[in-house]
């Protein structure tokens, strides 16, 4: 039998139905298919390209979601948007490059993220976020925290956040672990935000996340899931251990952190559930990020040494899921987890004692 053939309306190729497409009622070859018709970025649905609002939004999403910069023309989702204090200019949006050139304060808005600068050399690089509270939304206290933070580079920025009552959280560009420890002045900078009076265990509405790379977790995505999906069994598998390790308290954890759950079959399901639970970003382990994935679970703390443990806690289970085999880390017990920690690494092993998980005792709920 003959093979039925057909001629593209757009660009006059001839084509088999094998390869040819219909969308809105016009059959068409492949090649036109793919060049002319687009998903939108925001909710999925097959757009004509010549209809698509930057590229890849559908007339309906950017309407409903979306604004221009007010300086740069830049289409970005509403939540993304930036807005000056300015009364004169308060209803004009802004991308967060725009919106930093016109406001200098210290204490940006939530939405504000710069473009990236990465400090260290090596694969995995760690953003820190430390939110610190009751000791004022102060534009004073801030600028002196980002004097000390920064003399030797632009280290870190602070923000407002609704999660805070009278605070801010200081966030840092991603660096890797060494230079979190030996070139990051964080200890000047904590001890300096326990002069001015603020709190940040003692408050309760403070925690300290840690963001991860995602490209530092693997060298493909599919090497990047497997390690995730690995990070977010040990969780699952030492969920007891890491709430003793975080000092949150059980509404805390509900609140900010919650846990996937979905039981310990192996890495690949719990990723599975997780993925399949649609339970936002305020879990654990939040997975809503394109970029990293972020750690959510810690308490927040100006004590330094409790602050360096919960970095190098942080690299140790990523190092983990990383190196072993689903097997390996289904056959891991918390004692092998322990010992597996370099001694060099002494915040970590000090505090591990002090929280009496340096022992080879189950952790009751």
């Amino acid at each position: 039998m003959k093979e039925e053939i057909y001629i593209c309306p757009i660009c006059g190729k001839v084509y088999t139905a094998d390869e040819g497409e219909c969308f809105d009622g016009t059959s068409m070859c492949s090649e036109c298919f793919e060049h002319q018709t687009v998903l939108c970025r925001c909710c999925g649905e097959r757009i004509w390209r010549e209809d698509a609002v930057d590229y890849d939004l559908c007339q309906g999403c950017y309407e409903d979601e979306h604004v221009r910069c007010s300086d740069c023309g830049m289409i970005i989702h509403a939540d993304d948007a930036c807005y000056t204090d300015d009364d004169f200019v308060r209803d004009y949006p802004y991308c967060s490059d725009c919106y930093s050139q016109h406001n200098n304060a210290a204490i940006h808005e939530y939405c504000y993220k710069p473009e990236p600068i990465f400090y260290g050399s090596d694969k995995r690089y760690y953003g820190v976020e430390l939110e610190m509270d009751e000791g004022g939304n102060d534009e004073d206290s801030a600028e002196y925290l980002l004097r000390i933070a920064n003399r030797h580079g632009e280290h870190m920025y602070i923000k407002n956040d609704s999660s805070i009552n009278d605070g801010f959280e200081c966030v840092s560009h991603p660096m890797t672990l060494d230079y979190h420890l030996n070139h990051m002045p964080w200890e000047d900078v904590l001890q300096e935000a326990i002069t001015l009076d603020y709190r940040s265990h003692q408050a309760e509405t403070c925690g300290l996340h840690v963001h991860i790379n995602r490209n530092g977790l693997g060298d493909t995505y599919e090497e990047q899931e497997c390690t995730i999906a690995k990070i977010l069994y040990f969780y699952e598998k030492f969920w007891n251990e890491i709430i003793r390790f975080s000092r949150r308290t059980e509404r805390q954890i509900n609140q900010w952190a919650k846990r996937y759950g979905g039981g310990l079959i192996n890495p690949k399901e719990t990723l599975k559930h997780a993925k399949s639970s649609y339970t936002g970003r305020y879990m654990a382990v939040n997975l809503e990020n394109v970029n990293t994935i972020e750690m959510r679970i810690f308490r927040g703390t100006l004590k330094y040494s409790t602050f360096a443990a919960t970095l190098q806690f942080v690299d140790q289970i990523c190092d983990v899921a990383f190196c072993l085999s689903d097997e390996e880390l289904q056959n891991l017990t918390w004692l092998d987890f322990v010992q597996r920690i370099p001694r060099d690494r002494k915040e970590l092993i000090d505090y591990l004692k002090s929280r009496r998980l340096y022992v080879n005792e189950p952790v009751a709920a």
